[in-house]
């Protein structure tokens, strides 16, 4: 069993920064693509970004390009999501999750582990 811990969150103003981090307790093929989710109230949970962990970029939700930037480092089984220009939109809950090599990396249900999730406000 793989836990994830979250780490980062919080409120900003818009235009404004924050840096989200998610480290697995270990490492397991069902660790290779890690990423991010967020849920906003009323609304489903959508993919933000996934990185695969010999990948040197990482896969965007088209709303967060070129505003956030997803890096991992394997050596602490981490990632790191670096959000840019936030905007009130981008407020929700943001899960880590992780899953195995094999499908697209929007898919949630090949996610196998979950992380508690993270509120991150942004006010206008």
């Amino acid at each position: 069993q793989v836990q994830l811990m979250e780490s980062g969150g919080g409120s900003v103003q818009a235009g404004g920064s924050l840096t989200l981090a998610c480290t697995a307790s270990k490492w397991e093929p069902s660790t290779v693509c890690m990423g991010w989710f967020r849920q906003a109230p009323g609304k489903e949970r959508e993919g933000v970004a996934a990185i695969y962990s010999r990948a040197v970029a990482g896969h965007y939700a088209d709303s967060v390009k070129d505003r956030f930037t997803i890096t991992r480092d394997n050596a602490k089984d981490t990632i790191y999501l670096q959000m840019n220009n936030l905007q009130p939109e981008d407020s929700a809950t943001y899960y880590c999750a992780a899953k195995g090599y094999d499908g697209n990396w929007e898919n949630q249900s090949l996610y196998r582990y979950w992380g508690q999730g993270l509120q991150v406000s942004v006010s206008s």
